[in-house]
């Protein structure tokens, strides 16, 4: 372990219905990064986030927060280290987006003066692009829209957080989904900024070449385990697109050197659109 590391997993398993979702799963992440998991759909990719995020116990394993036991931490000081955007959330309620975002000050931010709350509230907005959305009703939104309202709530949450606790950890699950190519990328220069700031990001993405775009660190999962971590440049291999991923694709270069640009096969002229097949059930960690 790092002495800088906010957040420390070691060993961390969970099973659901007979079936184990996360197997001795190690993760470290630290101030000033943004670690991107990624990983064919059912490989644990959200389980993990939701144990490394406290909402789950691991049936064996351990979490800490700054050297911390996260199962010691009380739920309202958990709320000060990390923020959450999940997959997706229904209110039933007719709230306005600004009032959805301004959750995330509640509890930790009601310290804070009318003044400075506002101030946070507005800068979450902007930077989740969503100051225009602010009166409108949650439920009248499209789905990337409600997707970056959340996020301004995450974001509120981080700096409230940030007023309590030195560091804190923004945990998106799937936060690009259901947004537009302008939104996505907006959303993750947004993240960016925020472990710019001195937080730590951990995201899960689909797709690859945001994810190498963006990630200084990134995880590759299969069937519950971490198969692959590395900067993106070292991991995402065509070995790896055809085992773990099942696609012939291949990795190009993008103009900065050491950047993966994965490329489909219908782009790929001249070359086999055979399926590769897989030689192995795992890829040994960078």
């Amino acid at each position: 372990m790092t002495e800088s590391a906010l957040l420390v997993g070691r060993g961390l398993s969970y099973a659901a219905g007979g079936r184990r979702l996360v197997e001795a799963a190690d993760f470290e992440a630290e101030p000033g990064t943004v670690q991107v998991i990624v990983g064919p759909n059912g490989a644990g990719k959200s389980t993990l986030l939701r144990l490394l995020s406290g909402e789950l116990r691991p049936l064996a394993g351990s979490l800490a927060y700054a050297g911390e036991p996260a199962a010691e931490i009380p739920p309202w000081r958990l709320a000060t280290l990390r923020a959450v955007m999940p997959q997706a959330t229904r209110l039933a309620f007719p709230f306005a987006a600004a009032e959805v975002a301004r959750i995330g000050l509640d509890g930790i931010g009601r310290r804070l003066d009318r003044r400075t709350r506002d101030a946070l509230l507005a800068d979450a907005l902007r930077r989740a692009d969503v100051t225009h959305l602010a009166d409108r009703t949650y439920a009248t939104l499209s789905g990337g829209e409600q997707a970056r309202v959340q996020f301004a709530r995450a974001l509120c949450q981080i700096a409230a957080g940030r007023t309590v606790a030195p560091r804190q950890v923004l945990f998106l699950d799937e936060p690009t989904a259901s947004l537009d190519l302008r939104h996505q990328t907006g959303l993750l220069e947004a993240a960016a900024r925020v472990a710019a700031e001195g937080a730590a990001v951990v995201a899960i993405l689909h797709d690859l070449n945001l994810a190498a775009a963006y990630a200084d660190l990134l995880l590759v999962m299969e069937a519950g385990r971490i198969v692959a971590r590395g900067p993106p440049a070292a991991v995402i291999r065509d070995d790896l697109l055809a085992r773990v991923f099942g696609v012939p694709w291949r990795v190009g270069q993008l103009p900065e050197p050491g950047q993966p640009f994965v490329l489909p096969p219908r782009r790929m002229a001249g070359m086999s659109q055979a399926p590769l097949e897989s030689s192995g059930s795992g890829i040994p960690a960078d």
